[in-house]
């Protein structure tokens, strides 16, 4: 009896040591990684004169500041400079590359200076086709467990019949600075099977049965809409982002597509920069 006891005593108190640990392994934590902000606005009238259509620029620019590992560190702010400026920036220190994108933006829109003052020669008042501005912010999507995930969203109108908005989602491997590419989280072949799962999302998202339907409401051709490389992880899934005229008309504006891991399970790789988020 007394040994009877212990034994089942012993299997209740190994039950929770291993509810316990397995409780303690899904826990996020937070990646010993800090940021900073940068915030600029500035403003520029034509021919300098107050009176002329202007262009507007904000900045609202995060970049990582302090790593442990300083050659990672570096790596991390050339990303976040090529994902916000471009690759012409990214041989500068993340302030001066701010100031550079600010002084170029400022002197492209100057070049429109010639054909503005021969419109004003000629009578013509198109002032609203030259008020130029152009919006933009990184916002932190996840950063825990060695992934880093991040949204550059931009809102510009440089003339024409309306402005534009993009985001451009990225995830990098805090373990070796690279971002993740869709070939290393899913097995291979993964493209058809990706494809029917975002057009079927779409799909549920217009309450339609027939993805061809879609085509009716300002998609393009179903067909052509395939996996994108423009995601960002999280502790709950993934989510895809189709920027406007990628897959659809205009006025549809930007198309989220999110997964959870559990919907997709069947295409994960076992082991992959994000498995540990996956799978725990």
């Amino acid at each position: 009896m007394h040994m009877s006891y212990i034994s089942r005593l012993m299997v209740v108190i190994l039950f929770f040591t291993c509810i316990t640990s397995c409780n303690e392994e899904k826990k996020l934590k937070e990646n010993n990684l800090s940021f900073e902000t940068i915030e600029k606005e500035e403003s520029y009238n034509l021919l300098d004169d107050g009176n002329n259509p202007n262009c507007n620029l904000q900045i609202k620019f995060s970049f990582p500041e302090q790593y442990a590992d300083s050659a990672i560190l570096s790596k991390l702010q050339r990303k976040f400079i090529a994902t916000y400026f471009g690759d012409n920036y990214t041989q500068l220190p993340p302030r001066d590359a701010v100031n550079k994108y600010i002084q170029d933006y400022i002197n492209t829109y100057k070049e429109l200076e010639p054909e503005f003052e021969s419109e004003i020669e000629k009578g013509k008042d198109s002032g609203a086709w030259y008020s130029y501005y152009e919006m933009s912010s990184n916002d932190i999507k996840f950063n825990k467990n060695d992934v880093l995930s991040f949204v550059v969203s931009t809102e510009a109108y440089t003339g024409g019949a309306h402005g534009s908005h993009t985001y451009n989602n990225y995830a990098l491997n805090l373990n070796n600075g690279e971002q993740i590419k869709e070939s290393e989280i899913f097995h291979e072949n993964y493209q058809d099977l990706l494809s029917k799962m975002i057009v079927d999302k779409i799909c549920e998202a217009n309450d339609i049965k027939d993805p061809k339907e879609l085509e009716n409401i300002g998609y393009f051709s179903v067909e052509d809409i395939v996996p994108n490389n423009n995601f960002f992880v999280d502790e709950l899934g993934i989510t895809y982002t189709y920027n406007e005229y990628e897959i659809a008309a205009y006025v549809i504006g930007p198309i989220h597509v999110r997964f959870t891991y559990e919907e997709l399970a069947p295409l994960l790789r076992p082991e992959s920069p994000i498995s540990h988020l996956a799978f725990n």
